[in-house]
């Protein structure tokens, strides 16, 4: 999006480097990320980056507004709500897909947004090994409001751990050692001494919550930095677990399970202004649009991005029973504004903030970027493509 840094960056970029800082952040903890990391970083203009912080600012707006809890608390599903909820959650992030006007210009337009932990630790890791293997300038960086990678991990241990002792401090998944994202949890294990489990491990009595470390002992669980995703949990009864999410239990959340619900795809018509597409829940429209073709078809409760449809027709809402549990959602259409070495490319950058108990506004910290060549982002969009996949963005300080 700079014509001048993405010029510099292709004319310097070969495959020895590409290969280099893959097995660098292989070699970080010895894990091969599954998902495709991209051969370029996005480098942000400040006239987008203008216009991302003002859409950030209104979606938060609405977010922090006091009647916002009162408006959500119906799209917590009854069998997972949480006791022990606070003010507002600490881990926000907003998804804008990268589009352009017929006069040129780049506009962010929100796709999705989410009140639960993102991949705050390799974000961080993996925006430092490619300043290390490529040519980034000094000026920009993936960080904001005056954070460096230290002070960003001294932020991130404050709100995890606390001043407790790590070890009363776990990282709650399901089968972590199989997630996609398990980088970023060997990442956070690292910085911040803590415990990754999964939700099978978790044991209890009474109120109080324990595991077993490596060497048998027992030791209680104070603070759980939660990464289960609700979605998956839904269709895993396999799980044979003690702890589930109503129970009465002495811990303190980090990142309150209700808030990946509050701020999700269920709560997106309540969003508007220029970058925020039309959202309707489907139960809640009187008549359905003649122009579908113009909406993605998209269940409120689903892993991966399944179940999605792109080329929306009316049999495909007919099928649908409960419509209560679905959504229309105005099509984004992403441009190619990225130049690789041979076609352009498209992207995605999810602004990653930080709400601590205390204040009345989140503050962005970090930024998330993906990369397409596909119709749209994603895996199944871009096999055997090149300069796609996971990336990270960086603006003018």
């Amino acid at each position: 999006m700079i014509d001048t840094i993405r010029q510099q960056y292709n004319a310097s970029f070969t495959e020895e480097k590409y290969q280099n800082f893959l097995n660098e952040i292989t070699a970080q903890h010895n894990h091969r990320p599954p998902f495709r990391i991209s051969e370029t970083p996005v480098f942000v203009n400040d006239e987008l980056k203008k216009k991302i912080f003002q859409a950030c600012s209104d979606i938060t707006e609405v977010i922090s507004a006091p009647d916002f809890k009162e408006k959500t608390q119906k799209f917590i599903l009854p069998q997972f709500e949480t006791p022990n909820e606070g003010d507002h959650n600490l881990f926000l992030q907003y998804d804008f897909g990268i589009c352009q006007l017929e006069d040129g210009t780049l506009v962010p337009k929100l796709i999705e947004l989410q009140g639960f932990p993102t991949l705050y630790f390799y974000q961080d890791m993996v925006a430092r090994m490619y300043r290390k293997h490529f040519n980034v300038p000094d000026e920009y960086s993936h960080l904001f409001n005056g954070l460096d990678s230290e002070s960003y991990k001294d932020l991130l241990r404050e709100v995890i751990v606390g001043n407790d002792d790590p070890k009363h401090t776990i990282l709650l998944e399901i089968e972590p050692h199989i997630q996609p994202t398990q980088i970023d949890y060997l990442c956070t294990s690292h910085e911040l001494g803590i415990k990754t489990l999964c939700i099978t491990d978790l044991k209890k009595s009474g109120r109080t919550l324990y595991y077993y470390d490596d060497g048998g002992k027992k030791v209680e669980v104070r603070r759980i930095y939660n990464r289960v995703i609700f979605d998956e949990l839904i269709g895993r009864n396999d799980l044979k677990r003690e702890f589930y999410f109503k129970d009465e239990v002495d811990v303190k959340w980090i990142g309150h399970p209700n808030w990946f619900f509050r701020v999700s795809k269920s709560t997106l018509p309540l969003f508007g202004g220029e970058y925020v597409p039309k959202t309707y829940i489907l139960s809640e429209l009187d008549k359905i649009p003649e122009d579908l073709e113009n909406y993605v078809l998209k269940p409120l409760y689903s892993f991966s991005g399944s179940g999605v449809v792109y080329n929306v027709r009316q049999e495909n809402i007919d099928a649908i029973h409960d419509r209560s549990n679905f959504q229309l959602q105005e099509k984004v259409t992403y441009s190619p504004v990225i130049k690789s070495l041979d076609d352009m490319v498209k992207c995605e950058i999810r602004m990653i903030m930080i709400w601590k108990d205390g204040k009345t506004q989140p503050i962005l910290v970090n930024n998330l970027a993906r990369m397409s060549k596909g119709k749209m982002i994603g895996v199944k969009f871009n096999k055997n493509k090149t300069w796609v996949g996971g990336s990270v963005a960086f603006f003018r300080k």
